[in-house]
């Protein structure tokens, strides 16, 4: 047994961050139907080995929502659903007759959890993972963004959010209707910026020695040893205080030589991986 076994989750959102949402409800013994429009999902075209794996173990049915016989298709597989996951804006949702209000009159124990751009009463405005990163100071010009923070960590909320939603319903509270704003999700991954641990210079973000990366003879190690019993027998072993004595010390060995070493000392030490 899994814990969402019997739970049935229907997605309409394309592209990220509800299938990744999806994904662990699945993981989490839940059954998913994935909704697509007539031409599929965006993303099984640019990314389809992660549009696999993310759709893997779902029913997929492709619908064209703007019929009324796609809607009517719709409505059979909402009358079977436990969770219905959307990433369309509200407007377009309440245009197709498939807003909140008119959803819980008709299926009064399903929840939905609506992935939305900004909180209200910004919600129909457009947006992606890269501009949300930008108006939280998280991109680094000319350089683009090494993840999708925004999406993944949206993805999360999604998750929190609906098993809330079921909780509250299985307590007798009924269906319920939570938004997940993806600006909102990548500023709480930015909050340490916010409080700049992590700005240039401050103790998180290569203020002090011990917590730092450092050339190696062929490559990179970053160094964790923020807790005192690390940092004391980091710089005993070493014989180094500063951050120039810590970096004349790691261009002696290899990265990977600095990570058998660190293991064997029970400090967090790893090689900087490059993809």
């Amino acid at each position: 047994m899994k814990p969402l076994d019997g739970i049935r989750v229907l997605n309409l959102a394309l592209n990220l961050p509800g299938p990744a949402a999806a994904r662990r409800f699945h993981e989490l013994g839940a059954e998913v139907i994935k909704v697509e429009p007539p031409t599929g999902d965006p993303m099984e075209r640019y990314h389809n080995a992660w549009y696999r794996d993310m759709a893997a173990g779902h029913a997929v049915v492709r619908i064209d929502l703007k019929t009324e016989e796609g809607r009517a298709c719709l409505h059979h597989l909402l009358a079977q659903a436990d969770l219905l996951i959307t990433a369309t804006r509200p407007a377009a949702m309440a245009r197709l007759g498939l807003d909140w209000p008119r959803l819980l009159a008709r299926y009064p124990r399903l929840c939905q959890v609506a992935i939305v751009g900004y909180p209200a009463p910004r919600e129909n405005e457009a947006g992606h993972d890269l501009t949300y990163q930008a108006t939280l100071g998280l991109l680094a010009p000319p350089h683009m963004p090494r993840t999708l923070l925004a999406d993944m960590a949206g993805a999360e909320q999604t998750v929190s959010s609906a098993l809330t939603l079921l909780l509250a319903r299985e307590r007798g509270k009924g269906g319920g209707y939570a938004e997940v704003s993806l600006s909102e999700a990548a500023a709480a991954m930015a909050e340490p910026l916010r409080y700049r641990t992590t700005s240039p210079g401050a103790i998180l973000g290569g203020g002090i020695p011990e917590y730092n990366i450092y050339q190696t003879s062929d490559g990179w190690v970053a160094v964790a040893a923020l807790e005192p019993h690390f940092k004391e027998r980091l710089e005993e072993s070493l014989a180094a205080r500063s951050r120039e004595e810590y970096q004349a010390a790691f261009l002696g060995k290899s990265s990977a030589e600095w990570e058998q070493w660190a293991q064997a000392q029970d400090i967090p030490i790893v090689a900087v991986a490059a993809f």
